[in-house]
């Protein structure tokens, strides 16, 4: 199943991740075919063994919306300040959300990582599928198939 772009835009204007005009601005829409070919660009730089890439799409100042690439599990994460909304493009894989993140580690400002998540509701993941992770909840990508593709935007909390 393919997702369609400019629904992806629809929705995220309608939650508030982009502003009307910036989805409508040139400077800040990304075609069907650009989001196909970053993918593709994105796949090809990859090295081998590595498990994950993020590069930025559309952009309306500090919010982006990305495209990451999951081809590995990361590690358990809590984002404290901002909430993850997500649409999956392509691939298949399980969220695991909720719980509590074990062995936590501050990775930077905005990171936390642990080594497992205790607890939590598991969901399978596929084309299609809009996941939010409100800011302060610990989560965790599984990957099922050759990669996970998502749509990716991180908000402040409260936005």
């Amino acid at each position: 199943m393919r997702v369609s772009v400019r629904k992806i835009a629809a929705a995220l204007v309608l939650g508030g991740l982009l502003p009307l005009g910036a989805a409508m601005a040139q400077t800040d829409f990304a075609s069907a075919t650009e989001v196909r070919a970053q993918i593709a660009a994105m796949l090809s730089e990859m090295k081998p063994g590595q498990g994950f890439m993020w590069r930025p799409l559309v952009r309306d100042g500090a919010r982006v919306a990305a495209i990451e690439i999951w081809k590995k599990p990361g590690r358990p994460a809590v984002h404290p300040a901002e909430a993850e909304y997500a649409i999956v493009l392509e691939g298949h894989g399980e969220l695991l959300s909720g719980g509590t993140l074990v062995a936590p580690e501050k990775r930077s400002e905005g990171l936390i990582e642990g080594t497992e998540i205790s607890g939590g509701t598991k969901r399978t993941l596929a084309p299609g599928d809009v996941l939010l992770v409100p800011a302060g909840v610990p989560h965790w990508f599984g990957i099922t198939g050759e990669r996970l593709v998502l749509l990716g935007t991180k908000m402040p909390a409260g936005r």
